[in-house]
């Protein structure tokens, strides 16, 4: 312990210029080219200054289902090029992650083993393994539970990535985004204006794919299989039934229909505003093509009759493939399909490596010029790898938040009124210095949020109010401790020292304590948990600073510089 009191003078003063320093930010507004210690503010929680509240489930399985098909094609090749005829290769449907390989000849099997071996196709970190096999040339690949595990978590993680890369977009800042066990994604938006646009962009799933389409099948036959899935299992496409979740059930019921790795999709028909007005079917294979991981960057630009459209450039490691692609299918249809809809259709008219366009329609309705802007923003950011499906959403009003910040503030001033009205009625001169330091820990704890850029929420709050109660708590037991010295006879001074010795390990004690509690909740809560848990935690630091070492200062200060007799 420090005991020359202009060393610990010089520590109080300097700790009160940096907490100064630390909070000025948050009353004056300082330019770019004036210098200061941080120009960062306070930032308030959703609860305080409103915005959007989004938990959001993550179909996994459906995207590693999605990945293994998109595998279907190099499997096939690379047998086909060491001279191993296959005669089929289909998905299970009924087990996420594995596919069955039927070889024309049985005895073809282990060199068929040795090339997979050989070249095992990548999913994320995760191999693509041989999981039994059989006499009859028929091996079953995929992914053991472990390793599905992990991907499953890979995937949630690059969605939180995805997603925070489309805010950064969109231009909202200190987002709150987290995974809330293995398929669930957390999405706080403070102070968001523009809450259903942020909301599309973040679900949006904007997968790109440059598919090869079947010409064999037309599309009067396509529609009367429509039809009759429709007919047959009684719905359609509307408001309650997403265009996402009718793609998926048009398939299931016409699989014994459309042919193998094949897919059917929708486009808007030419005179359709939407899907929902009229929408043509298309179908295209799913063992060929590119996916949107090609794009170097999407913007938004007119096309030739003045029309909004979002062009793209190819990156240097998608150029090699799409040329490939374009160059070996001239004269033929290239769907160009976001998230399941069929955007547009050209026909390739000669290689192309570098760049494309997606048709957003002959209109100049601001709601096409918007959705390519969508569109473009989450292009640029990245197709999530999964879909997600909405499971909570809360939408939380400013007017609420103010409310909130004053309710907060009044709670806070009674707060502190009444404790330094009871300190000062009982504890008279040493209730001063005890609300002395109060005031600079309060000055401390704000300033340490601050700099940390914590994010202040209601419990944030609480957790301050609470830092209150437990900074004149330590005091009350330093003085209850000097009060039982001078009764044993002791002089003011060693009162004063004694006192503070012998109170300290009780106060660590219940600090440390509460502190663990605090490290736990800040390890394994999550949102407003946190946030009240970085706060108390902020307090307790502070708080045994100005009750222990700023109190006891100013306590020696009265006593040999003002020679005070009695407290």
């Amino acid at each position: 312990m420090i005991e020359n009191n202009k060393i610990r003078w010089a520590i109080v003063l300097f700790s009160l210029l940096l907490a100064g320093a630390w909070m000025a930010p948050n009353f004056y507004t300082f330019k770019e080219e004036q210098w200061w210690i941080s120009k960062e503010k306070l930032v308030y929680g959703l609860d305080i200054q409103g915005g959007l509240h989004l938990v959001m489930g993550v179909k996994t399985d459906e995207a590693i289902q999605e990945k293994i098909q998109s595998l279907i094609g190099d499997l096939k090749e690379s047998l086909e090029q060491s001279e191993v005829k296959v005669t089929s290769i289909k998905v299970l449907k009924d087990e996420t992650g594995r596919v069955e390989l039927s070889l024309e000849k049985a005895e073809d099997r282990e060199k068929a083993k040795g090339v997979l071996e050989k070249e095992y196709p990548l999913m994320g970190s995760v191999r693509l393994r041989i999981l039994k096999g059989s006499d009859e040339g028929v091996l079953t690949l995929g992914y053991n539970e472990v390793e599905l595990i992990r991907l499953r978590k890979e995937i949630a993680s690059q969605v939180v990535e995805v997603i925070r890369r489309r805010i950064d977009e969109f231009g909202v800042s200190e987002p709150i985004i987290t995974i809330q066990g293995d398929d669930r994604v957390l999405v706080q938006l403070p102070g968001i204006q523009n809450s259903a646009r942020a909301r599309d962009i973040i679900q949006r799933t904007a997968k790109l794919e440059f598919r090869l389409v079947n010409q064999e099948i037309q599309t009067p036959q396509l529609l009367e299989w429509v039809k009759e899935a429709e007919e047959k299992n009684g719905y359609t496409l509307s408001l309650q039934l997403p265009y996402s979740e009718y793609v998926r059930k048009i398939n299931e019921d016409l699989k014994d229909k459309i042919p193998e790795n094949h897919l059917l999709v929708f486009q808007r028909a030419e005179s359709s505003n939407s899907l929902l007005a009229g929408k043509i079917p298309v179908l295209v294979r799913t063992d060929s093509g590119v996916g949107g991981d090609i794009l170097q960057t999407a913007f938004v630009s007119p096309d030739e009759f003045g029309n909004p459209q979002v062009s793209f450039n190819i990156n240097v490691a998608g150029r090699k493939t799409f040329s490939e692609l374009t160059g070996n299918n001239i004269k033929k249809p290239l769907a160009i399909i976001l998230d399941k809809e069929l955007k547009s259709m050209p026909i390739i008219q000669s290689r192309i490596s570098d760049r494309g366009s997606i048709s957003m329609g002959r209109s100049n309705d601001q709601n096409i010029q918007e959705e390519a802007e969508n569109i473009a923003t989450v292009l640029r950011a990245g197709a999530l790898p999964a879909r997600l499906v909405k499971m909570e959403e809360r939408t939380v009003g400013p007017t609420l938040g103010r409310d909130s910040i004053e309710k907060g503030k009044k709670a806070g001033i009674l707060a502190g009124v009444l404790v330094i009205i009871f300190m000062l009625l009982y504890y008279k001169t040493l209730g001063l210095v005890a609300n002395a330091a109060l005031c600079m820990n309060v000055l401390c704890l704000l300033a340490l949020l601050t700099s940390l850029g914590a994010t202040l929420t209601l419990p944030g709050v609480a957790g301050i109010i609470l830092t209150i109660g437990m900074a004149v708590d330590a005091n009350v037991i330093i003085y209850e401790r000097l009060k039982e010295e001078l009764k044993k006879g002791s002089s003011l001074v060693l009162a004063v020292r004694d006192g503070y010795k012998y109170a300290l390990s009780a106060i660590l004690d219940a600090n440390i304590t509460t502190a663990i509690v605090c490290v736990v909740l800040m390890s394994f809560g999550t949102g407003p948990i946190r946030g009240f848990a970085v706060t108390l935690f902020c307090g307790i630091v502070t708080s045994i600073f100005t009750a222990v070492f700023v109190s006891r200062t100013v306590l020696n200060t009265l006593i040999r510089k003002f020679h005070l007799k009695r407290l």
